[in-house]
């Protein structure tokens, strides 16, 4: 089963301690791009939030978020410190006063140094960090369902695609042989001419055209191609990391596109190669977005 790398999550967990409220944000990349927000008190686990992360999430930009209220106090502060409170308020009094400003101050301004005037709670225990990952996973887990719902919406689109350049490759198939026999024909009625006015080895002549009508044969393309199309196939119903998977794959279909395109003698042909070519082009910018 694909899954979109887009996806939103957010999920809050409490307790009688505090309360956690994640949101978590994916848009495509073409690796796993880790950007954290979190309080300072949790800085010190950031490193096991990201192998967290990393075991869950393959690839894709994500942006995590968590904040956390604590005892009424918010993000890990609490104790009021008066010192420091008295400190704040006195240095933006000196402010006012040297500048001559006719604002007063207010709370909304000595709230702007809250890691001075809170001390940083450093008593969080195991416990309470693995109700963060809790809510982490939580958050996870809603994030992948809306990745998983556009991700078989891609599907759906992908396999109609390639329906699509299942069908050419099929006429291209059946007509091949006709319209290389009509080619082998022509090169024959036009030698014959030739033939009769130089009097050339007409067996060599023969073998020199058959060699010919060979070049422009495209079933060994074809063969190849249809191939390739079953393991796209395969890889879209049965592989959970199949992004860069589909792209090898794909690379691999534009090119036997790309050679019947160049080795067509008919214009039935190079229609469906060029319709084969677009489909190809638009699947490559939906595979873009799949882990």
């Amino acid at each position: 089963m694909i899954s979109s790398m887009t996806g939103y999550g957010k999920s809050i967990v409490t307790n009688k301690n505090f309360s956690v409220e994640v949101e978590i944000k994916s848009i495509n990349s073409r690796y796993l791009d880790l950007s954290l927000k979190i309080p300072r008190f949790l800085a010190d686990k950031e490193f096991e939030i990201r192998n967290f992360l990393k075991e869950k999430v393959k690839r894709g930009k994500i942006s995590l978020s968590v904040f956390i209220e604590k005892n009424g106090q918010l993000n890990g502060f609490s104790n009021l410190n008066l010192e420091g409170l008295e400190s704040i308020y006195s240095m933006l009094l000196d402010i006012k006063n040297k500048l001559s400003l006719k604002s007063e101050i207010t709370m909304e301004n000595i709230l702007q140094f809250q890691s001075v005037i809170f001390s940083e709670d450093k008593t969080e225990n195991q416990s309470e960090f693995e109700i963060t990952l809790k809510a982490i996973s939580i958050a996870i887990d809603e994030m992948d369902k809306m990745r998983s719902t556009e991700g078989n919406l891609i599907k759906q689109d992908l396999t109609d695609r390639i329906d699509t350049i299942s069908s050419a490759v099929d006429l291209i198939s059946k007509n091949n042989p006709e319209i290389i026999s009509a080619y082998h024909s022509r090169l024959v009625e036009r030698a014959s001419e030739i033939y009769s006015e130089y009097q050339l080895d007409k067996d060599r002549m023969n073998m020199e055209l058959a060699l010919l009508s060979e070049k422009y044969d495209i079933t060994e393309e074809c063969v190849r191609l249809k191939s390739h199309i079953s393991q796209f196939m395969q890889t879209i119903n049965n592989s959970e990391d199949a992004g860069r998977k589909l792209n090898f794959i794909l690379q691999e279909m534009n090119r036997e596109a790309n050679t019947i395109n160049s080795k067509s003698i008919s214009t039935e042909v190079t229609n469906y190669g060029i319709k084969i070519k677009e489909e190809i082009e638009k699947i490559r910018e939906q595979i873009q977005n799949i882990e």
